[in-house]
């Protein structure tokens, strides 16, 4: 059976002039009246469906009344025009709309306002010119928010985006804020993987992360000092959008990449435990859209981006510090409080200066020149993030305030403190009394310098063992940590009376020694002094004849 009218028609005219078909039997045969056959055979193509009245609305009667309104608006000064609000308001208590609704209004509003606008000359139309771009020259930035399960937590991140304007390049990152850091790194990440930076402008919008004020309509804006000093540094030629909704479409490139990027790759909303490991996964991504086609082009994103790599500038060779340095003071709490948050450094820094280093996921503490503590950025503000480690010389004089201590909460929350901690815990506790016990804990816990791994193997085999002393645990962590060199050395065991095998130390550090190529010594220099005998107390030295 034919699918369209146009074919039906086709079909009908066939019948009815090659196999001689009444118009009865091809009404009979396609299913149709009489007048559709007649209308097919009068004309190959089918009569355009006629249109339909438009339909009766309530706000028929007072479309004049709102046209007039706008049109005065358009010499009222820009704050005291109508807003949709108003306009609904005057026509209910003037005009006595009742059965006009705020959305009939706020619909033909939107629709008649541009229109009005053009039709009393003062505009034109919304017009949109094709753009060209060259290559190496041009490229957009802009931030755009996505949702991930993190840790099981839905939180709302920001998803950082470079995008060269001739390839259409794209490159990514995901940030816990869109602050200034983020803005930041994501410049210095996007201009490492690039390869180079745009030799003409970069389009941004007007966020705080670069522009501190507009001045007025224009395109004149006061930048910070930290994003100028950035853009000295890489020399990026910044050009900055209209405010609002027109400035989005000066960087529609940047816009539209964001939107492709979260609807493709980030849905279903991705689940992950950590920031790192989601960036990971955007670079993959990265890599895979190289072999995408913009619509129509003939080329692929990789492509066209190996013709525009070799025209961008080169990067310095000097890094640029992206994270925001400050000098706090430790309180008495052995934290330094930053942007509503506070970290722990260690106690014996309380009451000193120390300098710290806030970047877009961490945040490092330098006591001097030596790096002394680093955290994971907090997202949410009021919090804290406290490490044990950094407590244990006071709560070695102190062992009360260990079972209390948000430190240790953090810790088992983290993994870094485990049952088995607990169970050796509460065995020295039993043995020993709370105070001494805790006090043989805090000592295991400061044997910083052995793998966490192997402590905690230590710890195990102490408990199983019945031995409950720092010293104790120290020692078979030391027999965990020289079993995981010997199982890399592949050292044999040496059999020893009673049957069991044990390893010989020096066998297992000579075997990691280089081999020596140095000649054996030799005492044969030392054999002239035979020829000199001691001389007496009271008498000169003499020299003995050779026979």
């Amino acid at each position: 059976m034919p699918v369209s009218k146009v074919e039906l028609y086709a079909a009908i005219r066939h019948d009815a002039r090659v196999e001689g078909l009444s118009s009865r039997a091809l009404s009979a045969k396609y299913g149709v009246g009489r007048r559709t056959v007649a209308m097919a055979l009068e004309s190959v193509w089918p009569a355009p469906r006629k249109q339909l009245p438009a339909r009766v609305s309530r706000l028929d009667a007072f479309k004049a009344t709102i046209d007039q309104i706008l049109r005065d608006d358009l010499d009222a000064p820009r704050k005291q025009r109508h807003t949709v609000k108003r306009v609904f308001d005057r026509l209910i208590d003037e005009h006595d709309a009742r059965g006009v609704t705020y959305s009939m209004v706020r619909a033909y509003i939107f629709q008649r306002r541009p229109e009005i606008r053009v039709e009393e000359g003062r505009g034109p139309p919304q017009a949109f010119v094709p753009q060209t771009h060259r290559p190496g020259d041009e490229a957009e930035v802009d931030f755009g928010d996505v949702w991930i399960h993190l840790n099981g937590v839905p939180t709302k991140v920001f998803l950082f985006s470079l995008r060269l304007s001739f390839s259409g390049k794209a490159v990514h990152k995901i940030f816990a804020s869109c602050g200034q850091e983020a803005f930041l790194e994501g410049h210095v990440h996007a201009l490492e993987v690039l390869g180079g930076v745009p030799r003409g402008k970069v389009r941004y919008d007007n966020l705080r992360a670069a522009v501190s004020q507009v001045l007025g309509r224009t395109r004149g804006r006061v930048e910070s000092d930290r994003w100028t000093a950035f853009r000295s540094h890489f020399s990026i030629n910044s050009f900055y959008c209209n405010p609002g909704i027109e400035g989005a479409h000066e960087k529609g490139g940047v816009e539209g990449q964001i939107g492709w990027f979260r609807r493709n790759h980030l849905v279903p909303v991705p689940k992950v435990t950590t920031l790192a490991e989601l960036n990971a996964m955007v670079e993959r991504w990265d890599e895979e859209d190289d072999a995408r086609r913009i619509m129509q082009r003939a080329l692929t994103i990789g492509e066209m981006f190996a013709v525009e790599r070799p025209l961008l500038v080169l990067l310095p060779e000097e890094e640029f510090e992206t994270g925001l340095v400050s000098s706090l003071r430790v309180d008495r709490y052995s934290q330094v409080s930053v942007r509503t948050n506070h970290y722990s450094v260690p106690v014996r820094l309380i009451g000193r200066m120390v300098r710290v280093v806030l970047h877009a996921s961490e945040l490092v503490v330098y006591d001097a020149h030596r790096e002394v503590a680093r955290h994971e950025r907090l997202i949410a503000k009021g919090g804290s993030r406290l490490v044990l480690d950094h407590y244990l010389e006071a709560l070695v004089r102190k062992p009360g305030a260990l079972p209390g201590a948000t430190a240790l909460d953090q810790a088992r929350s983290a993994g870094k403190f485990t049952p088995v901690h607990d169970a050796w815990w509460q065995a020295a506790c039993k043995a020993h009394g709370d105070a001494e016990g805790t006090r043989a804990l805090i000592c295991v816990l400061l044997h910083r310098h052995m793998v966490h791994e192997h402590v905690v193997a230590g710890i195990a085999t102490a408990l199983r063992a019945g031995a409950l002393t720092a010293d104790a645990v120290a020692l078979e962590a030391r027999k965990w940590g020289e079993a995981d060199q010997g199982a890399d050395q592949d050292i044999p065991p040496r059999r020893v009376d009673g049957g069991a095998t044990v390893t010989s130390l020096t066998e297992r550090r000579l075997a990691a020694l280089p081999p020596d190529p140095r000649p054996l010594p030799s005492v044969a220099v030392y054999d002239q002094l035979l020829r000199f005998r001691r001389r007496p107390a009271d008498g000169p030295a003499y020299q003995e004849e050779a026979p």
